[in-house]
């Protein structure tokens, strides 16, 4: 099972969209505070959360409390638009943790400097970024893709 990590959510329709994502995939969704919206917001019911009673998801009020539940750092993966190798160069496995920032700013400098696994999605010199639900749809698909394999 992928664990989906969303850092200080911003936006509630992409929470919603990404909650449902991972009823899909049977992934984890992993929020951590604070956020820039309430979870029972009528834009993250309408997104995803009647899917939310099917949801594998919890919150942690600071990133050291999310850490201190990662049994191994090396398998926590930031994603990042100034990273280098892209996500598709990367060798995904199950129980591994994809970690996603804000949708303004992306993931802090303090949060990146704690992991090592950097990755990007390759895009277009025309746009900054992706939305973040598309991101993370893009990454599960590719790690759950490889797991797949693995398991054939």
């Amino acid at each position: 099972m992928l664990n989906i990590v969303l850092v200080e959510p911003e936006i509630p329709n992409n929470t919603g969209n990404i909650g449902r994502l991972c009823v899909g995939t049977e992934s984890r969704l992993h929020l951590i505070h604070p956020f820039g919206f309430v979870i029972n917001d009528k834009n993250l019911k309408r997104s995803g959360l009647d899917y939310w009673v099917h949801l594998d998801v919890t919150e942690y009020p600071n990133v050291e409390e999310w850490i201190k539940n990662i049994p191994d750092l090396s398998r926590v993966f930031l994603m990042s638009s100034h990273a280098e190798k892209s996500y598709l160069e990367t060798d995904f496995q199950d129980g591994d943790w994809l970690v996603f920032g804000k949708e303004s700013v992306g993931l802090s400098k303090e949060v990146l400097e704690r992991f090592d696994n950097h990755v990007t999605i390759p895009m277009s010199k025309l746009i900054r970024s992706f939305n973040i639900a598309n991101s993370v749809a893009f990454v599960v698909g590719e790690a759950k893709r490889q797991i797949a394999l693995k398991n054939l």
